[in-house]
């Protein structure tokens, strides 16, 4: 158990949609967090985001001026322990999936209770990855294609798609058939933690591949030449 409690981790709610946002940022204050912030676009969340200092920023993906997935890599990018929470209809999934490629570390729908809304992002707020079925089953598939299509061949330094340990895949594999990290500890017998940590793991490979990507980009197209 951490010892942050709820009234210290500084939230930031970003949707486009007011009574949305605002029911949301209703029940984390009344949960006990520290509301610090609201936005309603994503040139709004930049600004308001970079004032406030959240320690937590719950996302929509869907927002007009800027899309969530720009905000979560501007964000993240200037202070990398911002944890960001997306909240997203099921539609957006190859958008969350980018989103977690730039940093984000959780994934709720907007369907989720209260209950679980306020426990993600105190799960959020120490690290911990909120990982649903959904999300867990698109990491997966990634993988997979990432280890399929290695990319061009442009010698001995290029740099290879990430690869996952045998446990990392069978923990995957068991969050996308919904189970519980209590759950998978006990099937594995191993700790909680440990399971968390093969999630967290997961999630940094292919940030990671994602950064490298981004830089290679920027190498071949002559954009490091300043």
């Amino acid at each position: 158990m951490s010892e942050q409690h709820e009234g210290s981790i500084k939230v930031m709610v970003v949707d486009d949609h007011p009574m949305w946002r605002d029911a949301v940022a209703r029940d984390l204050a009344e949960a006990g967090f520290d509301v610090v912030a609201t936005a309603g676009d994503g040139e709004q969340a930049v600004r308001r985001a970079q004032a406030a200092a959240p320690d937590v920023l719950v996302l929509d993906l869907n927002l007009p001026a800027k899309p969530g997935v720009q905000v979560c890599k501007e964000l993240v990018g200037a202070n990398p322990a911002l944890r960001v929470l997306v909240l997203s209809a099921s539609g957006e999934h190859a958008d969350v999936l980018e989103a977690v490629k730039s940093g984000a570390t959780g994934y709720l729908l907007k369907s989720a209770s209260t209950a679980e809304l306020t426990d993600a992002v105190r799960r959020t707020a120490v690290g911990d990855p909120v990982f649903t079925p959904g999300l867990a089953g698109l990491v997966l598939g990634e993988y997979r294609r990432l280890a399929s299509d290695p990319g061009p061949a442009t010698g001995g330094d290029e740099p290879r798609a990430p690869q996952l340990t045998d446990r990392e895949t069978e923990v995957l594999r068991l969050v996308a058939k919904g189970l519980s990290y209590k759950q998978i500890a006990e099937r594995l017998v191993i700790s909680h933690r440990t399971v968390q940590n093969h999630v967290q793991n997961t999630l940094g490979k292919l940030q990671l591949h994602n950064r490298v990507e981004l830089v290679r980009y920027a190498i071949e197209r002559g954009l490091d030449d300043a």
